[in-house]
């Protein structure tokens, strides 16, 4: 009879800080992915520092309100903040979209004022 170990590791959660590093460190980050990804469409995503501190700082939220999904949040926060830009990108073609800490505020007002964050989850 074989014997199983069993390993368990518990993990600290990300801050603010290392989502916002994730947002724009590694080579294929989500920041980087979004922008090419509307470029392609003749968008050009203009983000500030204090958008990107904003955007981390919200997933940082949710994942504190909701089960804690790490990084991967940051994905959900990314789909509800270009959705419209992405929706409408044909109309925009040329134009640079400024996303700003007002304009994450704005957009993402729904995921800070709702009490039901699980349809926020993934």
């Amino acid at each position: 009879m074989a014997m199983v170990a069993v390993i368990r590791v518990e993990l600290n959660s990300l801050s603010t800080e290392d989502l916002e590093k994730i947002l724009m460190q590694p080579r294929n980050a989500l920041l980087k992915q979004y922008t090419a990804l509307l470029e392609t469409e003749g968008v050009e995503l203009d983000f500030t520092s204090d958008a990107i501190k904003e955007i981390a700082k919200i997933a940082t939220f949710v994942n504190s309100q909701t089960e804690n999904i790490g990084a991967r949040r940051l994905y959900t926060i990314m789909e509800l903040l270009t959705e419209d830009i992405s929706f409408s990108a044909p109309d925009l073609k040329g134009q640079k979209i400024p996303i700003t800490v007002e304009y994450v505020k704005d957009k993402l007002k729904e995921v800070l004022e709702n009490k039901d964050l699980s349809k926020y989850i993934l």
